[in-house]
C-alpha cells in the first residue's frame, strides 16, 4: 500500500476543508504507453484499497482482471480507518486524532478524493470502474462528475439515490453505537461493545433469509438455546470490532446516506443521462438492501447501459460470493465494442427462479 500526502486545504461539500489529505491506495500492473489500459476498483463500506485480496476473485494472475494485463488501481475511501484521512488520523491543529470531530464527508467528497489520486498518477482516460454497494455509488457519481473519464463503468449492488430503507438500516446501526455511548461504562468498550451490535444489525441486511436457512440452521431441533444464528451474529460483530474504527463506521454510513447522484443536478434521471460510460449495471435478486429496483432505475437512467440480475441465495454479499458470474458477465461486456448490441437477461418479477436452499458456507468472505 501506497500513501498520497496532499499538503493544501482539501474542501467539502458541508462547506468545510480538511487542511489536508492523505490517500492510502493499491496499483498492481504497469501502466501502458498509450495510458488505455487503467482499471479503476472501489471499494464497499468498510472494506481497504488492497482489492486483491478482498476480490480476489476478480482480481490476480489469470483473473479477469489480470496484472500482467491491466495497471489496477483500488484507493481506500475518505474517512476510513485503512489509511486515507479520517476519524482515526491525527488532526494537524490539535495534534490528536478526530475521533467524533472528524466532519461530515459524502460520496462527493470521496470522488474528490479518487480524482486527486489520478491526476498524481497521471491517469487521463480510465478503461474501467467498477464498484459494489457504497464502492457502486461512488463509480456512479463519478461518472456524472467527470462524464470524459470512463470509457466502461460496471456497477454492482448499488443506487443512484440512497433509500429510506438502506438509510434507516444506517440509522438503527448508529443508535446502537449511541446507547453504547450513553451506558456509563468507559467510552472505549462502549463504542466497541456498540459497533459489535451495528455490525450484527447490519449483517442481516448483507444476507438473506435463505442464506441464514442454509448455513445456521440447527442440525438438532430439540435446542432451547444456544443456537447457531446467535453465536454467528455475536462473531461477526466482534470480527468488526477488532479491525475497525467506530467513529469511521458511523462516518462512513452516514456518507452513504447523502448519496444522491440528482442533488443540485436537476434530479436523478438528469443526472444519469450526462454519463456518457457505456454500463453494464448488476443486480442481485436476493438483494433486500438495494434491491433490484434500484439497478433497474440506473440502467434505466444511463443512456448506453446494460442489466443483468444474478440469481444468488447470498443477498448484497452475493457480490463479493458470486465471482464466477460477475467474471463472465463483465468479460463479455468489455469484449463488445461501443454500440454494439446483444441480448441482455431483462428482470421479470413473474419469472424470478426461487432460490434452492442447501447447506452453504461463506469461507473467507469478508461482508463490506
Amino acid at each position: 500500500m501506497e500513501i498520497l500526502k496532499i499538503v493544501a486545504p482539501f474542501p467539502l461539500e458541508n462547506g468545510q476543508n480538511l487542511s489536508e489529505l492523505e490517500i492510502a491506495y493499491c496499483v498492481y500492473g504497469e501502466l501502458n504507453q498509450k495510458k488505455d489500459n487503467v482499471i479503476w476498483i472501489s471499494h464497499g463500506l468498510t472494506g481497504n484499497a488492497d482489492a486483491a485480496d478482498w476480490w480476489s476473485g476478480l482480481v490476480g494472475e489469470r483473473k479477469l482482471f489480470d496484472p500482467a494485463k491491466y495497471f489496477i488501481v483500488c484507493s481506500n475511501m475518505l474517512g476510513s480507518c485503512y489509511g486515507t484521512t479520517g476519524p482515526a488520523s491525527i488532526n494537524p491543529s490539535t495534534k490528536e486524532a478526530y475521533g467524533a470531530e472528524f466532519p461530515l464527508v459524502t460520496i462527493r467528497d470521496m470522488v474528490n478524493a479518487n480524482i486527486q489520486l489520478k491526476e498524481y498518477l497521471d491517469i487521463g482516460r480510465i478503461h474501467c470502474g467498477i464498484g459494489a454497494s457504497m464502492g457502486g455509488q461512488l463509480i456512479t457519481e463519478w461518472a456524472i462528475n467527470q462524464p470524459s473519464v470512463f470509457e466502461h463503468i460496471c456497477v454492482i449492488a448499488a443506487n443512484a439515490q440512497h433509500s429510506p430503507w438502506g438509510i434507516a438500516f444506517n440509522e438503527a446501526q448508529r443508535m446502537a453505537i449511541e446507547t453504547g455511548l450513553k451506558s456509563g461504562i468507559p467510552e472505549s468498550e462502549a463504542v466497541n461493545l456498540g459497533l459489535e451490535t451495528a455490525r450484527a444489525i447490519a449483517m442481516l441486511s448483507y444476507r438473506h433469509y435463505s442464506t441464514y436457512k442454509a448455513s445456521q440452521m440447527e442440525e438438532q431441533n430439540d435446542k432451547i438455546d444456544n443456537f447457531k444464528a446467535s453465536s454467528y451474529q455475536r462473531y461477526q460483530g466482534q470480527k468488526l470490532r477488532k479491525r475497525f474504527d467506530v467513529y469511521s463506521y458511523l462516518r462512513l454510513s452516514k456518507a452513504m446516506d447523502s448519496h444522491n447522484v440528482g442533488r443540485n443536478r436537476g434530479g436523478v434521471e438528469k443526472a444519469l443521462a450526462n454519463i456518457q460510460a457505456r454500463a453494464l449495471v448488476i443486480g442481485i435478486q436476493s438483494d433486500i438492501l438495494f434491491p433490484v429496483e434500484e439497478q433497474q432505475r440506473l440502467a434505466k437512467g444511463i443512456p448506453d447501459a446494460e442489466l443483468e440480475i444474478i440469481n444468488s441465495q447470498y443477498g448484497h454479499d452475493g457480490f463479493l460470493v458470486e465471482n464466477d458470474r460477475i467474471t463472465k458477465l463483465l468479460a463479455a461486456f468489455l469484449a463488445k465494442r461501443k454500440g454494439t448490441k446483444y441480448k441482455s437477461y431483462k428482470l421479470n418479477y413473474n419469472n424470478l427462479a426461487l432460490l434452492t436452499p442447501g447447506r452453504v458456507s461463506l469461507p473467507g468472505t469478508e461482508s463490506f
